[in-house]
């Protein structure tokens, strides 16, 4: 493994450790690696050392290349400053990506606390963007105010750009109201953008990856908090795949829960957006209807939808609707084939 660190602004003192494990050779199925850039905490007044080496090690182990960028803090946290720096280090990690050997489109961030405001704030309204973002009890809404004045609400910026999030934290934080986190997942799910969370019974602000290492033995905190590092490591597979023969295998989870905002239509649509969408509608009420069946059994009628149960079902992907009707497989086909055609009217 490699250590490179790399000053991004002296009079700031902000500055990229990069953590570069090995390609090829013993690692002959490994060309590439995913990589994780890492935000620690501290109030937008320090970087806290217990949430940047400590983390990036298990990340390590997975078969991550990690980076930890110790950001603007104290008086040179005035906004965007900070914005600024995670900028300027996702930007270089990718245009060094063939040097790093990083798979430029499978970077995650990372933040703790304060770094899980700025990790949000990159994937909510930065230009370069993460693909996939980790916040550890973060400071998400307004509250970001009280240790940053010139900080922005990252809520009301979640958008269908959004990428995928992992969001953990303990219900009795009494540093960081747990809100922080169920509102940002709120404005996840309005935004159609795929998600995992992690609310653990009881625990305090800033445990890190809360074994003993980083945190008293005797600290009041459920058994299970440490599993946030295992899980989200299970997931950073899901988004972006595992290590195959020389690339990542295809990733089993979208960044979108549903089609809605693809080019076309599909059965991976939610019922009511289609049923909004007149040409879609017509194709899906034909084969409702069983006009589009190609054969049906003697005496059995066509499944029907009543206005409430439509109306229950707005929100299920259409194909979900399609096989509670008990539609074969291959007519479900026939109806995406046709959906395929429609473009999305967004």
């Amino acid at each position: 493994m490699k250590v490179e660190k790399i000053v991004l602004n002296e009079a700031r003192e902000v500055s990229l450790t990069a953590y570069l494990l090995d390609t090829g050779g013993e690692f002959r199925n490994i060309c590439k690696r995913p990589a994780v850039l890492i935000l620690p905490g501290g109030g937008y007044q320090f970087c806290s050392e217990r949430e940047a080496d400590p983390v990036a090690m298990p990340y390590l182990k997975a078969g991550y290349q990690a980076f930890i960028l110790r950001y603007s803090v104290g008086k040179h946290s005035v906004w965007p400053n900070p914005l600024q720096d995670y900028e300027q280090a996702m930007e270089m990690i990718r245009k060094r990506s063939e040097e790093w050997k990083v798979f430029s489109d499978k970077v995650a961030v990372i933040g703790f606390s304060a770094g899980g405001h700025l990790a949000a704030a990159a994937a909510t309204m930065s230009e370069n963007r993460p693909n996939a973002a980790i916040l550890g009890y973060p400071v998400t809404g307004s509250d970001v105010k009280g240790c940053c004045a010139t900080a922005p609400d990252t809520i009301s910026c979640v958008d269908k750009n959004t990428c995928p999030c992992f969001i953990f934290a303990t219900r009795t934080d009494a540093i960081v109201p747990v809100m922080n986190s169920i509102r940002f997942m709120e404005a996840l799910v309005q935004a159609d953008i795929s998600f995992e969370s992690h609310i653990y019974s009881y625990g305090p602000h800033g445990f890190s990856t809360c074994d003993t290492s980083v945190q008293s033995r005797d600290t009041a905190i459920s058994s299970r908090v440490p599993n946030w590092m295992s899980d989200s490591i299970g997931w950073l597979k899901e988004v972006f795949g595992d290590f195959g023969n020389g690339e990542m295998t295809k990733p089993v989870c979208k960044a979108h829960v549903t089609d809605n905002d693809g080019e076309f239509l599909s059965v991976d649509c939610t019922f009511g957006y289609v049923m909004g969408n007149p040409e879609g509608w017509k194709v899906v009420e034909g084969f409702l209807g069983g006009a589009g069946k190609q054969e049906k059994p003697e005496g059995q009628e066509a499944p029907q939808m009543t206005p409430e149960m439509m109306s229950m079902a707005s929100g299920m992907k259409l194909r979900q609707i399609l096989e509670y009707a008990h539609m074969p497989e291959e007519v479900i086909e026939q109806v995406n084939d046709q959906l395929s055609m429609i473009p999305n009217q967004r």
